[in-house]
Formats: structure tokens, C-alpha cells, sequence
């Protein structure tokens, strides 16, 4: 399994960037983890829209979603070039119905609700969720394939239960939109104190920080997280590419 980062911002994306998207390739499937702002335009650099084999959404905020339609249109126009993709499936939750309904269109893509309590298998990926503490109805997701375990928070504040959730992970892929000397759980959102003692208790192999913020020194979230959590801490950044 490798992931490779396309966006990494939380909000909005940085100019010239994008907001969250992860790609996760494992025997020839590509799976694409959120797809928000701007992450069509960078998925690009790597692959093609038409070669994305599924997509599995955390939740429906703009920054984890926005370009579902727009990757709609990609395949829509390479079908009309000849290319002719199969539909896509896109998973999400069905919590919200409105916004789900939203992931099924014309044949192109088609909405597929995760059961939060069950494992989802796409392609040769293993899915199991845990609902976060957010805004809205928000799920992180543990995924495997090839004996290797990713662990993606999405957007949440700290719980307990993310614990277990990750641990032994080989990666876990930590939100942390906060520096230490700041409370996200009224956003919820995790800061960089709870990024490492959750990577610390999980007892992970590697720590990646995202959903990263639009102001102060960003090289301090690592050093902060680093604080509780001994392993190697990495900020996510466009490109990051991690075999696993």
C-alpha cells in the first residue's frame, strides 16, 4: 500500500494547493480518500481522474468534498472523448441525505452508503470506521490491504476511542488543525499535544500531521506533537509519498 498526499489544508486551500485528498494505490486500485478543494486539479500530477477506481468520503464539508462534482464532469468528458470510464463509486455515509444523494449522477458516479458498523471492502482495501466528535456526522477510517494498516482521523476532535481504533497502525494520518497552547474541541478538531499522545497510546509506527492551519510556523505542530510521541512525525504536504 502507498499513500501519496494531493491536498493536506483544513478550510480552505492554500493558493496553488489543495484541501483534503489522499490517494491510497495498492495492486493497480487507486482509492481516493476525500476530495476536496482543488484536489482534482493536483490528482492530475499522479494519475488521471479516470483511472480512480473508488472514492470514500469522511464527511460532507466542503474542504473533504467540493470536487466530487467536478470529477463528475472529468469523467463525463472523458467518456464523451472515448474513453469511457466505468461508473465510479463513491462511498459515503448516509447520515445526511441531501448531500448523498448528491454523489449519484447520469451513470458517471454512483453514491454508495458505508455502514459505519460494518467493514467495506473496495478492491483490495479493508474500511473500518469510527465516528468522530464534529460539526457534522464524520467518520475515520482504518484501512488495510497487504498486511499494512492506515489510520485516517479525518475531522475530529480527541476521544478515547481513537485509541484502539489505531492502534499498532503503521501510519496513522492525524488531523491537526491547532497548535499545544490551543483548544480545538469546540471545533472539534485535535491539537498538536493530542496528535502525538494519540500516536503514543496507539503505540503507531509513523505520524503524519494534516489538515494543517493557514497561520503560524507550521514546523512547530511537529515539534509539539513530537513532545509526547517518541516515533517519526511528518507534516503532510503535497506530493508526500509513503510506501508502506
Amino acid at each position: 500500500m502507498k499513500l501519496t498526499v494531493i491536498g493536506c489544508w483544513g478550510g480552505y486551500p492554500k493558493r496553488n494547493e489543495a484541501s483534503s485528498g489522499y490517494l491510497l494505490e495498492h495492486e493497480g486500485f487507486n482509492l481516493l480518500i476525500d476530495c476536496g478543494s482543488g484536489v482534482l486539479s493536483k490528482l492530475q500530477n499522479f494519475i488521471q481522474p479516470e483511472q480512480i477506481d473508488a472514492v470514500v468520503l469522511s464527511h460532507y464539508h466542503p474542504d473533504h468534498n467540493a470536487d466530487i462534482g467536478v470529477l463528475y464532469h472529468a469523467r463525463l468528458i472523458q467518456g464523451f472523448l472515448g474513453t469511457k470510464p466505468p461508473e465510479l463509486p463513491i462511498y459515503g455515509h448516509s447520515l445526511d441525505q441531501k448531500e448523498f444523494a448528491k454523489l449519484t449522477y447520469k451513470k458517471t458516479i454512483r453514491g454508495v452508503a458505508y455502514h459505519p458498523e460494518q467493514i467495506l471492502e473496495a478492491g483490495p482495501f479493508k474500511i473500518s470506521f469510527l465516528r468522530t466528535v464534529h460539526a457534522v456526522p464524520c467518520f475515520a477510517m482504518r484501512i488495510e490491504a497487504g498486511g499494512k494498516v492506515l489510520v485516517y482521523t479525518a475531522d475530529t476532535s480527541y476521544k478515547e476511542e481513537f485509541i484502539p481504533f489505531a492502534e499498532n497502525a503503521d501510519l496513522l494520518l492525524c488531523e491537526c488543525n491547532f497548535y499545544g497552547n490551543q483548544n480545538g474541541k469546540g471545533a472539534g478538531h485535535m491539537n498538536s499535544f493530542d496528535a502525538g499522545s494519540l500516536a503514543a497510546a496507539a503505540q503507531v509506527k509513523q505520524l503524519v500531521l494534516t489538515h494543517l492551519p493557514h497561520y503560524g510556523r507550521l514546523q512547530q505542530l511537529a515539534e509539539e506533537a513530537a513532545e509526547k510521541y517518541s516515533g517519526e512525525v511528518r507534516l503532510a504536504e503535497e506530493g508526500l509519498s509513503i510506501p508502506l
